[in-house]
Order: C-alpha cells, then structure tokens, then sequence
C-alpha cells in the first residue's frame, strides 16, 4: 500500500461504535454543562481580564472577548454537530480520522494533546502559585526546593503541583460519574464567587476608566495597544480562555443520548462562559483604570480599592477551586484522547484498555505521570502559546470536517439530531475565523506548533502507520 493511501485510510465509524461501546455512558447534560463551565471559565477569568486591558486593548477588553467568543461560538456548532453524529472518545482526532483518513485525525489529535499536556501541567503549576500564599497566612510555608521547578528560583520541586495533579487524577480513576459530581458542585461555587466579584465591583465602576472606551492606537514592546489593532491583539491573546468545550467532545462515548446532551452541553457552556467573560471584563476595567491591572490577580486588586479586602480573600481562595475544577476537565479529556490513540494502534496498545471497572486507567496514568513531571520539574512558560496553537489546529479540522460529515450522515454515518445551521456557510466561517486567530499568534507559538508537528509526523511515519489497527483489515 502506498504512504499516501496508508495515510488516507479511514475508519469505519461502527468500529468507534463498538470499541467505545463498553465506556459508561452517565454523563447528563448538566455534567457537560459543569464540565464545560468548569474547564473555559478557570483561572483565565481571574486573571486575563486585566492583562489584555493593560497590554492591548484598554476598557475595549470586553470586545477581545467577545470577538474571541464569535470565533469559538462558530467551531461549537461545528462540535456539536460531530459529537451528535459520532459520540466517540477522542473528539477531533476520531471524528476526522472518519472523516478525512487516519494520518489527518492523527495531525489533529495530537494538536490537541499538547494542549492537555501542558494545561494540565500549567493550570497545576497555577494552582501551587496561588495555593502557596494561603498556606503561608496560616503559617505553612514550604522551603523554596518544594515550591519551585528545578532551576527555579532555589527550586527542586514543585509539590504542590505535583499533588494536586495526582489527587485529580486519583478523583478521575474512580470513575467519570463520580468526578463530574465533584465538578458540579465546585463551579456552583466558582460561578457564585465570579458573580459576587461582578455585583461587588460594579459599585466601584467610575464613567471616567471607561473613556475613551477604544485607546488609540500605538506600537509598545508588547505589540498592538489600542484600536482596532490592539483588540485583535486581545482576542489571539484571549482565545486560550474558550478552548474548553473540547473536553466536552472529548468525553462524549460517556454521555447519555450524545444527540442531545452533547450540542446542549458545548453551546450551553459556551453561552454561560461568554457572559461571565464579559460581564467581568467590564466591571473590572470600570472600577479601576486599566493600566493599573497589569497584575496576577487583578480581581482581589479592584476588590480591595474598592474596600472590600474580606471579600477579596474569599473570591481569591475560591479561586484556586477554580483552578482544581480546570485540572478535572482536562485530565477527564487528555486521558480519554491518549486511550484512543492507544485504542486504533497509533501509541502503544495498552493505552487503549479498560480497567475492570471499564475505565482508561492506563492512558489516565500515562497523562498523570507526563504533566507531572512537567509542572513539579520543568520551567515551561515558553510552551503556553502551544496550547492555543495545537487547539486551533484541531479546530480548522473539524470545521472543515463538516463538509465530509454531511456526505455520509444517513448512509454510514446516523443523521444527528443537531446540525450545523447555515450549511454550507458556516462551516466556512468558521475555518476562516481559526485561521484569523491562528494567523495572530506570536511567532514563536507558530514555530512550537511546527516543532510539535514534526515530532507527530515522526512518530506516525516510524510507529503509527505500522503499528495501526487498520493494517488488519
């Protein structure tokens, strides 16, 4: 067979079926929805308000957001069309390795696997960070070897990293369902905290922070500031916030009646994560002027200058419940993206097997060990702008997927009960906007993107194609 019909080799999709058929399906779609919330609205909402305010766009931050939301609103239907038509484990990669053969889905899968990766290892090293300083107020203060990775500011070991990913991955390996009610309740709690930021800080909202709502344009070490430049500079620096909903996709062969739930969970989550973006990014600019918040945590910041320090506390320690609940998502989906790998043959085959209890514990453990060795051992700031390029990667994939989807729903492929509108304009829409993104990205998350890709390519050429199930038929 030649490399390009071996690449181009497509799976039958009651194969997926089949395979996949002996996970649980117990997820609801009140477990998406929290899911979903839980992943897209983390420590970004804390934070990045007032990082892009302060660096690119000014009061006009809430534009960023909203911008970045059309970009990602568009891709969720195309999500949500394919997770209703094909509710498998592994989101992107299986859908398109469907759709388009298994060298495509492979590209696409393992975009999206150096954003669970380093997600995971991020939002650990982010919850040490921030779990730290609670500590110290009362009175534990870990020596600089256990707070830091190696090389790091006198740093051996980040432990507190390296435990929380341990404990969510222990949560994650008692199963699906029980990990989803956890996760429900901590973005009750989350969702609570934010709105009380919202109603206590818009007390504090002056006319003045807001104008000019749009600063004009200029040139600084950072990039675009002001304008219309400076938003699109916002919403490049943004869209990591919406990339979420994927671990919704990516847990989809746990869902009950995928045809329902999974496009009420993605667009659901979605809708809520964009209203809670916005609604923060506003009142956060409007009480306090935008180049003061420049700062890692702008949300206890304004709440203090607006003297409500007690209330500061308490949103900042919800907070890193926040960060757990991010951790949760993410595991749930890189664990299930890696077992689908190791399902079809493209890693090695003992990721694709379930435990006794019909759970991947083998790639769950896999993941578990890779990010924490990443975020307890390595510095890797540099490898962040991975996360937004791999995911938007996947995200043209799927949304250029649709196009193939369609030509097969109702023949091999069931016709879903939720579909793409605006066919075949938006699937369309939909790619261009990813690439508008993408195309804003600093050069070195391009270069990353391209690093990580040859690595992909290498493994596929020199392991995957040979070791794949496909080359049984």
């Amino acid at each position: 067979m030649s490399l390009w019909k071996t690449m181009t080799r497509r799976e039958d999709p009651s194969v997926y079926q089949d395979k996949d058929g002996h996970l649980k399906r117990t997820l609801t779609t009140k477990d998406f929805i929290g899911l979903g919330v839980g992943t897209i609205v983390s420590t970004s909402i804390f934070t990045l308000p007032g990082e892009i305010a302060a660096v690119h766009a000014g009061p006009a931050v809430a534009l960023s957001f909203l911008l970045a939301a059309v970009v990602a609103g568009l891709v969720a239907f195309a999500y949500a069309e394919m997770s209703a038509a094909m509710p498998f484990a592994g989101s992107a990669y299986s859908w398109i390795n469907v759709v388009f053969g298994e060298f495509f889905g492979w590209v696409a899968g393992w975009a999206l696997l150096a954003e669970y990766i380093i997600a995971v290892a991020f939002v650990g090293s982010g919850f040490s960070g921030n779990f730290r300083p609670l500590l110290a107020s009362w009175g534990l203060k870990l020596p600089a070897a256990l707070s830091n990775p190696m090389g790091t500011n006198g740093g051996i070991v980040d432990l507190c990293s390296a435990l929380v990913i341990l404990f969510v991955a222990a949560l994650v390996a008692r199963g699906v369902s029980g990990a989803a009610k956890v996760e429900n309740i901590m973005v009750a709690l989350k969702v609570l905290a934010i709105l009380t930021f919202v109603f206590v800080a818009a007390t504090a909202v002056k006319a003045s922070n807001l104008t000019p709502f749009i600063p004009e344009y200029k040139m600084t070490p950072n990039g675009a500031f002001g304008g219309w430049q400076g938003i699109y500079a916002g919403v490049s620096g943004i869209f990591l916030s919406y990339i979420g909903f994927d671990s919704i996709a990516a847990n989809s062969a746990e869902a009950k009646n995928p045809g329902k739930t999974m496009p009420r969970g993605i667009l659901g989550s979605l809708a809520i994560a964009v209203v809670l973006f916005v609604a923060v990014s506003l009142v956060m600019v409007g009480a306090v002027h935008y180049t003061h918040l420049n700062t890692s945590e702008p949300v206890g910041m304004v709440l203090r200058m607006a003297g409500h320090p007690v209330i500061a506390a308490v949103v900042q320690a919800i907070a890193v419940i926040g960060m757990f609940t991010a951790l949760l998502g993410m595991t749930l989906a890189g664990s299930r993206l890696i077992y689908s790998f190791g399902r079809d043959g493209l890693l090695p085959k003992f990721l694709g097997k379930l435990d006794k209890h019909e759970n991947p514990t083998n790639s769950l453990v896999t993941l578990t060990i890779v990010t924490v060795v990443i975020g307890a051992f390595f510095p890797f700031a540099f490898l962040a702008q991975l996360v937004s390029a791999g995911t938007l990667i996947a995200f043209m994939f799927v949304s250029l997927g649709i196009y193939g989807l369609r030509k097969r729903e109702g023949k091999d492929i069931p016709v879903p009960d939720f579909k793409m509108p605006f066919y075949p304009v938006m699937p369309a829409l939909a790619f261009v906007a990813s690439l508008v993104v993408f195309w804003g990205l600093g050069v070195d998350a391009k270069l990353y993107a391209l690093a990580w890709f040859v690595l992909g390519l290498l493994i596929y050429l020199f392991y995957g194609k040979n070791h794949s199930y496909l080359n049984d038929k």
